[in-house]
C-alpha cells in the first residue's frame, strides 16, 4: 500500500503542514503549506480560538492542493522541559521455538516504560540503544533464539501541558493526533546519514522565539535544552535601534541585513517611516552589524549549552531553523564553530526551505518507527488513496494500518 504520512510542525511564527509519501525510505512531497501562527507562543497554545483558526487555515490550504482533507497527523510538541532517561526491560520469550519476533521487542519496550513515567508527563518515544540475547549484546535481535530478551533504551517524555492545548485545537477541527514528536527528532532525521549515526554531535535549531540544543549519540537523542532566544530577538533589536515597527524590522532582517558584516555594503539601504513619523534610512552594513551581534550571542549560548549537556567530544554541530538561511550565515559559523558546523539545507523537491526541515524529518522519523513486518501506515484510507491518485486501481490497505502510538517506538530494523 502507499505509505503517506502527514506532519504538523507548530512554531511561534509559522505552522507548517507537510504530507509526504515514503518510497524506498525517501520522502516525496505531496503537499507543503504554512500559515502564520496565531494563538501560539513558543509552541504552546495560549489562545485556543485563534490557534484553532490557524490550524483550520493550514489544513484547508493542504486540502486545496491534494483535493481531499487530511484528518490524521503526527504533531511536533514543545521540547521545553523534555526529559531523556536510561531504562531497561527484560521479558521472557514465550513462543514454542523461542525465536524472537517483533512482538517480543514491543513487549520489551513496554517493560522499559512500566511504572517509570509520572502521571503529569507524556511519553514521546522509546529509543532502543542495545539488546542482550544469550548474554551477547546485539543491535537487532529479530529471529535470534533465546529464552529471554533484554533491551536498553532512552525514554523521552514531556509534560502533558505541552500537548493538551494542541490536541484540543485539532479535535475542534476534526483532526486526529496520531502521534507526537519533539522537534529535535525531526531535525536529526531530516539530515542524518550513516556517518552521523556513528558519532556524537549536536543539533541546534534557531527558531523564532527559542533555540533548541540537542545531543545525539550514534543517532540516539540523549539530552536537550531550550534557550529562550531566537529570530524574534533580531527583529526586536532592529526595531529598537531604528525605532521602526516590527513588520519593517522583519523586512529589514530578511531582505537587507546579512549575518556577517564582511560582505555588507554601506551604500545598500532601505528607508522607512519610524515611530515618530520621521524618515529613517538603514544601510546594509549597520543593519548587518546588529544582526551579527545577536546571532553571535545565540551561537555562543548554544556552545555553552552543548558543554553542559554532554561531556563527550562533539564531532559535528548541525545548525537548522529559519535564521540559518540568512545570507552569509556560513561565514559567521565558520568563525565561531570551525569545521564542526554543518548548515543543512532541505533538498526535497517541493519543500526546499529550512522552515520545512523539522516537518519532513518528522515523517522520516515516524517511518523509521513503523518497520513492523507486513504492516504499513497511511493517513488516507483505501478510498481516499484512490481519489488522491485518480486511478481505478485498487490499493490494498491492512485493517491494522493505524498502528497507534506504540508502534511509533519501534527501532530501525
Amino acid at each position: 500500500m502507499r505509505k503517506i504520512i502527514a506532519s504538523l510542525d507548530i512554531g511561534s511564527s509559522l505552522i507548517k503542514l507537510v504530507v509526504g509519501e515514503v518510497i524506498r525510505n525517501k520522502v516525496h512531497i505531496l503537499a507543503c503549506v504554512d500559515t502564520p501562527s496565531r494563538g501560539i507562543k513558543k509552541g504552546y497554545v495560549i489562545n485556543g480560538e485563534s490557534a484553532t483558526e490557524s490550524f483550520k487555515e493550514v489544513f484547508k490550504k493542504c486540502e486545496n492542493i491534494l483535493g481531499i482533507p487530511v484528518n490524521k497527523v503526527i504533531v511536533s510538541v514543545p521540547s521545553a522541559y523534555a526529559e531523556c532517561f536510561l531504562s531497561s526491560g527484560t521479558i521472557a520469550v514465550n513462543s514454542e521455538d523461542k525465536v524472537i519476533k517483533n512482538a517480543d521487542v514491543i513487549k520489551a519496550m513496554q517493560k522499559c516504560m512500566y511504572k517509570k513515567i509520572p502521571e503529569n508527563r507524556e511519553l514521546v518515544t522509546v529509543l532502543p540503544t542495545s539488546f542482550k540475547v544469550n548474554d551477547e549484546v546485539v543491535s537487532n535481535p529479530i529471529n535470534m533464539v533465546s529464552e529471554k530478551l533484554t533491551m536498553k533504551s532512552i525514554v523521552v517524555t514531556v509534560p502533558k501541558k505541552n500537548i493538551d492545548g494542541i490536541n484540543a485545537c485539532l479535535k475542534n477541527i476534526g483532526v486526529e493526533l496520531v502521534d507526537i514528536v519533539i522537534s529535535p527528532l525531526g531535525d536529526y532525521y531530516e539530515h542524518n546519514n550513516k556517518e552521523l549515526n556513528k558519532m556524537v554531535g549536536a543539533v541546534v535549531n534557531i527558531g523564532e522565539d527559542t533555540t533548541t540544543v540537542s545531543i545525539f549519540n550514534k543517532g540516539i537523542l540523549t539530552n536537550l535544552e531550550v534557550i529562550d532566544i531566537g529570530g524574534a530577538n533580531i527583529t526586536n533589536d532592529l526595531s529598537y535601534v531604528y525605532k521602526i515597527n516590527s513588520e519593517d524590522a522583519k523586512y529589514t532582517k530578511e531582505h537587507l541585513a546579512l549575518a556577517h558584516t564582511r560582505l555588507a555594503q554601506p551604500n545598500e539601504s532601505l528607508s522607512f517611516i519610524d515611530k515618530h513619523g520621521e524618515n529613517v534610512k538603514i544601510n546594509q552594513y549597520d543593519a548587518s552589524e546588529i544582526v551579527m551581534m545577536r546571532i553571535t550571542e545565540i551561537i555562543n549560548l548554544a556552545k555553552k549549552q552543548i558543554n553542559l549537556l554532554t561531556k563527550k567530544e562533539i564531532s559535528y554541530i548541525i545548525l537548522t531553523g529559519g535564521v540559518t538561511e540568512s545570507e552569509d550565515f556560513s561565514i559567521l559559523t565558520d568563525e565561531l564553530l570551525g569545521n564542526l558546523a554543518h548548515i543543512e539545507r532541505v533538498e526535497e523537491i517541493g519543500a526546499r526551505s529550512n522552515k520545512y526541515g523539522t516537518a519532513i524529518g518528522m515523517i522520516k522519523y515516524y517511518n523509521s518507527r513503523l518497520k513492523l513486518r507486513n504492516v504499513d501506515f497511511s493517513v488516507f484510507s483505501e478510498e481516499e488513496q484512490e481519489e488522491l491518485c485518480g486511478s481505478d486501481k485498487k490499493v490494498m490497505v491492512s485493517d491494522n494500518s493505524l498502528l497507534g502510538k506504540l508502534f511509533g517506538y519501534f527501532f530501525d530494523s
